[in-house]
């Protein structure tokens, strides 16, 4: 059977092996709670509370700052500590709610889930979402609630849930799949109704085979609708929105489009999750499922950690280092980011953290580019690396733009592929900030 696919990619070691076995354990909080107003795309969010206030776990501590913005909960009840700059996983200082926990743990008594979210309109249960302040929990923390609005010429005819889980080492997903399928499975209904579809999509990679099974059993079960579990080929990066909507569809996301504009929504899986919990239990976003791995994790494994914890007591909880790691990254290898240290908060975008020792994290010197083309052979995008790279270093805008930056989806597929170790997705990074800087200070004047 051929199995699905995209145009380019890489094929790096998935290096799954020492998580996928292990269930997920839960972890304590720590004493001390730090909860970012910037914890996905779009505008901060604002405190709505104050230095002195009590608050219950689930409790709304700030609300969304704009359209594209989105609400954050407690995960925990306690004394509001302070509200000032803390160190953001970033590097960046951010404005953050710091809590002491008070280790009751009592729930906020307005959290009230819907019986029958079927006699619910979109409306409401966008709002629901909304109110949970659900973003993209693969890493994209794109605010759900927008994502769930498209404007109204779009015909969505396909809800997808993005199973391939496609980085290097995460496999919180999966472990998700495994333990938890009703509750992705369900989000994914929730999600049909939105849309008034009767059927739904679920893309897993060829090296989850547990979870195909898993999920195609789950989807057999659910009434009134038809569930698809694809398999797809393991490559990466199989987890992009617009490579996962040409593999399952056959449609392409063209230059400057968003999917809404071919007619599909994607939403990961414990996004799904969020979802149903948010939706039938009234439950906003206070936890997520993470990965710890690389050499330096003595106990590498799939943790469920609250919202807010500190990155230093997820491993003093986990059993620390085998020896001091040399790199820390939040998420994956390939787009994750080095943390500053590891007094630093788990927030909504944490599905992974990999402790590398040196030879794990060694860098390359950078040698001239050999017009080999393999990294435009391998950009899932069909751009030009290469040129992109030049244009960058230069800081040419006109051409940049010309060359479609824009839509680079910043994979690091190209860097992977360079023979010469050339680190085009980070001159990329780098171009796009300049390019939006300039573009800024052009409308200002």
């Amino acid at each position: 059977m051929m199995l699905k696919t995209f145009h380019g990619g890489v094929h790096p070691n998935d290096m799954k092996a020492p998580t996928a076995g292990k269930k997920i354990e839960e972890l304590d909080p720590s004493k001390e709670m730090v909860y970012p107003m910037t914890q996905h795309i779009g505008a901060p969010a604002s405190p709505i509370v104050n230095v002195g206030d009590y608050v219950y776990a689930g409790q709304k501590i700030a609300e969304a700052g704009g359209f594209i913005s989105a609400n954050i909960h407690s995960s925990v009840s306690g004394t509001v500590k302070a509200i000032e700059k803390r160190m953001h996983p970033n590097g960046l200082m951010v404005k953050s709610i710091v809590i002491e926990d008070d280790e009751q743990d009592k729930v906020c008594p307005d959290l009230k889930g819907c019986g029958d979210y079927t006699k619910l309109s979109a409306k409401e249960i966008i709002e629901i979402i909304k109110e949970a302040g659900i973003v993209g929990l693969g890493g994209a923390t794109f605010p759900t609630h927008v994502k769930l609005s498209p404007p109204p010429e779009a015909n969505i005819d396909y809800v997808i849930v993005n199973a391939a889980e496609c980085e290097p080492y995460l496999t919180s997903d999966y472990r998700s799949m495994l333990e938890i399928p009703e509750q992705i499975i369900g989000g994914l209904k929730i999600v049909m109704h939105i849309f008034g579809l009767k059927e739904g999509h679920i893309g897993i990679e060829n090296n989850k085979e547990l979870a195909i099974e898993t999920m195609t059993a789950m989807a057999a079960k659910a009434k009134d609708v038809n569930i698809h579990v694809h398999t797809l080929k393991t490559k990466y990066p199989q987890g992009g929105e617009k490579q996962l909507i040409n593999a399952i569809t056959g449609r392409k996301v063209g230059p400057g489009q968003l999917p809404w504009q071919v007619g599909a929504i994607v939403c990961n899986v414990d996004t799904c999750r969020a979802i149903y919990q948010a939706v039938t239990r009234g439950l906003p976003v206070m936890t997520r499922v993470v990965t710890t791995g690389g050499k330096c994790a003595k106990n590498p494994g799939n943790y469920r950690v609250r919202i807010g914890t500190s990155l230093k007591s997820v491993y003093e909880q986990t059993g620390g280092f085998t020896e001091n790691p040399a790199k820390v990254i939040m998420g994956g290898p390939m787009m994750g980011m080095a943390l500053p240290n590891l007094d630093v908060p788990a927030i909504k975008g944490t599905s992974g953290l990999l402790a590398f020792s040196e030879d794990e994290a060694y860098g390359y010197e950078e040698n001239a580019c050999l017009r080999c083309g393999k990294c435009v052979f391998a950009c899932p995008m069909r751009l030009l690396p290469n040129k992109l790279d030049e244009a960058a270093r230069a800081d040419d805008f006109k051409a940049l733009e010309k060359l479609n930056i824009v839509d680079c989806i910043e994979c690091g597929s190209c860097a992977f592929s360079c023979p010469s170790k050339r680190r085009q997705v980070q001159q990329i990074k780098v171009a796009k900030d300049k390019l939006r800087a300039a573009q800024q200070r052009s409308k200002n004047n």
